[in-house]
């Protein structure tokens, strides 16, 4: 019997995870094929070049262009301090001098004689590229950096703000029906990736990022609170390089939502151990997913059976989100898979899936209304 394929969410006890790290451009890869690494070890790092800082000293000295070469105490290829003298006309008679101090702190790039222009280019700043999730260096990508793979607990959201961040999981909900509110957000969480239950408020935010939380895990979210929070509208395909505090992941999506149970559950597990998070989140072409990465250790990995089941597939008893009206959000397993195609009230005939819902009720839909809850 063919089998039926529909994308989803990963959310997993355990998966071989692997991430590719690579820097903006070429630099220098400081780790090897093999290495253990930490998830805030430095794998690669590079310099990126400095600003540049454009000096009219023709305008600034008031001399013709072709003067200011001789006028320059400093030469191509020199260091340049804030506050020292770059320039100074001889005067009359060698007074009635005027000097030009820098602003900046830097290096003489070029010099013109023909437009009177002077070129500053600024401190070259480092780049450095964390490994991200701890475990071992599979693959070195020469003067780029490295791909690193482990056995990690995998939890992927709808939607997140915010980039890379690090810390233990502490969990602030008692269940996953639980609103995420400001009063449960406590001083103890610095640091911490909270994982709330329900919708998070924009006030619960705002006291994590007080706190000095790292990130925060939950069901759903008003939009209007994410606008306040941001100060905006976000309207933009791509997430993740939003400067606001900290890391915000949903897991179910925009609204009164609660996180599905068994993803809290999973969260909860792994209460105390240090994970790794992100909300980069693309909608376009390339599609990106925000997440949550554990990664487990030789005794937890000890303890737990390999997936069974093949990435995607529709099978019984697999757990699903409909993610169409009139059921949208609600979460149930596969109850049945009939192979033929079914008549919709619209008059059209689609491929179907009957989904059983917690309450016990069972639905006929689309297999194109359902996301799969991987696992």
């Amino acid at each position: 019997m063919a089998q039926a394929y529909t994308p989803g969410l990963k959310v997993t006890n355990r998966i071989t995870h692997r991430v590719r790290r690579v820097l903006p451009i070429p630099g220098e890869v400081i780790v090897k094929e093999g290495d253990d690494v930490d998830a805030r070890d430095i794998v690669a790092e590079t310099f990126m070049p400095g600003d540049v800082f454009p000096l009219n000293m023709a305008n600034l000295l008031s001399m013709p262009a072709g003067d200011v070469p001789d006028c320059m105490l400093k030469k191509e290829g020199d260091t340049v301090k804030a506050g020292e003298i770059l320039a100074r006309t001889k005067g009359i008679f060698g007074m009635f001098r005027t000097e030009y101090k820098s602003k900046v702190e830097g290096t003489i790039e070029s010099i013109s004689g023909v437009t009177g222009q002077v070129i500053v280019r600024g401190a070259a700043q480092p780049v450095r590229v964390q490994a991200y999730m701890t475990g071992r260096v599979v693959e070195v990508l020469a003067s780029e950096g490295c791909v690193i793979e482990a056995e990690v607990t995998y939890v992927q959201g709808i939607f997140g703000i915010g980039g890379e961040a690090y810390g233990p999981i502490k969990l602030a909900c008692s269940s996953h029906e639980q609103e995420l509110t400001s009063d449960i957000i406590t001083p103890d969480m610095k640091g911490a990736i909270i994982v709330g239950g329900a919708r998070v408020t924009d006030e619960a935010i705002r006291k994590a990022v007080e706190v000095g939380a790292a990130a925060i895990v939950a069901g759903g979210i008003d939009d209007q609170d994410l606008k306040d929070f941001l100060g905006y509208d976000l309207g933009v395909a791509i997430t993740g390089s939003e400067r606001v505090g900290l890391t915000l992941v949903i897991t179910e999506g925009f609204g009164e939502i609660a996180m599905a149970e068994r993803t809290f559950k999973l969260l909860a597990s792994r209460q105390g151990d240090e994970a790794s998070i992100n909300g980069a989140t693309q909608i376009r072409a390339g599609v990106m997913r925000p997440e949550i990465v554990i990664p487990l250790s030789n005794e937890q990995l000890a303890d737990m059976p390999d997936d069974e089941h093949v990435a995607g597939t529709l099978d019984i008893g697999r757990p699903v989100r409909v993610i169409r009206d009139p059921y949208f959000g609600i979460l149930g397993t596969v109850h049945r898979l009939p192979s033929k195609q079914h008549v919709l009230g619209s008059g059209s005939k689609a491929r179907v899936l009957e989904v059983k819902f917690d309450s016990g009720e069972t639905v006929v839909v689309p297999r194109a209304n359902v996301e799969l809850i991987e696992g």
